[in-house]
């Protein structure tokens, strides 16, 4: 397991890039990697953007699949997965390209994405 946070999106790079590398030393492959990468990148980016704030992310790694959590003060009570966009929405094209990696489900601990491993 790996944690962070991160309160700007110049230092979310490096933070994701640890990721990147913890993935990597377990033997992930390249495709998992970019998409665990991906999403991770999305949901911190929306955090910071659109909440203001500092996202709380923790990155897990289980035999058939990568669990990437993401929690802030600004998504607790948002009822993200039933307002979830389609292809064509004028917003929440990352949403979108979340919920096409991975399956998405609110949790106590944030917005939690699961990523099947290949």
């Amino acid at each position: 397991m790996i944690t962070f946070k991160v309160d700007n999106l110049k230092n979310m790079n490096s933070e994701l890039r640890a990721f990147a590398d913890f993935l990597k030393l377990n033997a992930i492959c390249d495709d998992d990697v970019f998409a665990s990468r991906l999403v991770s990148c999305e949901l911190i980016t929306n955090v910071i953007r659109h909440g203001g704030e500092a996202a709380e992310f923790k990155g897990e790694l289980f035999a058939d699949s990568i669990v990437v959590t993401v929690k802030a003060k600004s998504l607790d009570g948002l009822d993200l997965i039933t307002s979830l966009p389609d292809v064509f929405a004028e917003s929440g094209r990352g949403l979108y390209i979340v919920r096409c990696f991975g399956e998405i489900e609110e949790s106590g601990e944030g917005l939690r994405v699961c990523i099947k491993r290949h």
